[in-house]
Formats: structure tokens, C-alpha cells, sequence
């Protein structure tokens, strides 16, 4: 677990959008499958918005799709 440093409002406000994205995108919508465990459900999530989703400041592409543009190997062995 990473934590930010205190009094880092751009660190700070980067955690507060992304929870505002779970509570909007995965908390609140009713599950398909509710067999599936919620932790299950959330890493099935957090696989979509990294692979899948697209974010505005990354000029709409994935975050995946940034870092595979990026140079160098910067990426973890299971990514790459």
C-alpha cells in the first residue's frame, strides 16, 4: 500500500477523483453477477479502468496504452 505526503494537494486531489470514480462507476451500480464477491467484483474494475477505460487526461486513452507509450522498460514483468 502506497500512501501520499501530506499537504500534496495534487497527490490528495488525484486519490479523492479516483475514489469519486469508484463510488460512481462501480459502488453504486448494482452488480450483474451478485454470486461474485465484491473484492472480485473490484479487481475486475480496477483491471477495466486500467485497461479499458479511457481518461481525459491522458489524452482518452488508457493509462496501459500511456505507459506502453512511454520509452524504456518501465513497465512490471506480469504487464509487459
Amino acid at each position: 500500500m502506497k500512501k501520499t505526503r501530506p499537504r500534496r494537494p495534487q497527490t490528495n486531489g488525484k486519490v479523492e477523483r479516483y475514489h469519486r470514480i469508484l463510488l460512481e462507476e462501480w459502488a453504486y451500480i448494482p452488480p450483474l453477477d451478485l454470486r461474485s464477491p465484491p473484492t472480485r467484483r473490484l479487481r475486475r474494475f480496477i483491471h477495466f479502468y486500467n485497461h479499458h477505460r479511457s481518461h481525459g487526461a491522458l489524452a482518452w486513452n488508457t493509462p496501459m496504452a500511456t505507459l506502453r507509450q512511454l520509452t524504456g522498460d518501465n513497465l512490471p514483468a506480469q504487464h509487459s
